[in-house]
């Protein structure tokens, strides 16, 4: 019996142009509703960004901002925060690594950002994060972190991974170099394994009950959670090697196809 659906959204379920056929969703989600079925997207993406892109729509569980925060319907549920001092010594670390790169400080409020981002920046970071601000220090935030991402488009983001690690400091954090471009850091074990795993316990899913989708590096975690796990045609090869089952690409709706396909055999 299937209980829980999470898929990733870049790459995923959304198309290239980072939008979803709106109308196969809705008769997705209905049927999905109809056989005690739970939707979740999790993403890299800012909770209050995916709730935007699912404007409308309701029961839907959001495991946002790399996973470190998870909402339905507006409300918060849990979090899973990042040291600040740990962050703040993470922040300074990148900078001095490199201050092309651009840090997004992330907290539960609204993500951060550096003043003087280009615009070009801004607008591929706002993609991400509804809730965005500048400021001119990022270790001056008053709220608490859930994690940090690294943009840089330069696509080194496995070269930073590598300089971080070599850093005393790091130990306690979890990295993912979720595209050439993006770097994620969140607190030491957090990342979309170990969050699913808590919403199976919140919604009352096991493994056995439980699809998930996904196509970039942070996707591996997902493929170990669930029992019914695909990974996109276009996924990178470890997320293909940790899966079971392939599936078509994001350009074909094929995470709200395959939904289909596995309730009507349920049925």
């Amino acid at each position: 019996m299937l209980k829980l659906v999470v898929t990733d959204l870049d790459g995923t379920f959304l198309n290239n142009e980072g939008s979803f056929d709106k109308e196969l969703f809705d008769e997705t989600h209905k049927m999905m509703k109809e056989n005690g079925v739970v939707f979740a997207a999790c993403t890299g993406k800012q909770c209050e960004r995916v709730e935007e892109l699912f404007d409308g729509h309701s029961d839907i569980w959001v495991l946002g901002d790399s996973a470190t925060r998870i909402k339905r319907d507006g409300e918060l549920i849990k979090d899973f925060p990042l040291d600040k001092a740990l962050g703040n010594e993470l922040i300074r670390g990148i900078e001095a690594y490199d201050h092309r790169v651009t840090v997004i400080a992330c907290t539960g409020e609204s993500a951060y950002v550096s003043s003087d981002i280009s615009e070009i920046d801004y607008r591929v970071v706002r993609d991400s994060y509804k809730e965005l601000r500048k400021t001119d220090d990022l270790t001056a935030i008053k709220s608490d972190l859930v994690k940090i991402t690294i943009y840089d488009k330069s696509q080194r983001s496995a070269q930073i991974k590598q300089h971080l690690l070599e850093q005393e400091y790091t130990k306690t954090v979890y990295m993912v170099a979720s595209e050439p471009a993006w770097l994620d850091i969140t607190a030491a074990d957090v990342h979309k394994g170990k969050t699913v795993q808590k919403l199976q316990e919140i919604v009352g899913a096991t493994k056995e009950e439980t699809m998930s989708f996904g196509d970039g590096e942070n996707d591996v975690e997902l493929m170990s959670i669930a029992a019914y796990n695909f990974a996109m045609a276009n996924a990178c090869e470890n997320t293909k090697a940790a899966a079971s089952f392939i599936t078509k690409t994001n350009e074909e709706n094929s995470v709200l196809l395959t939904i289909q396909k596995m309730i009507r055999l349920m049925k």
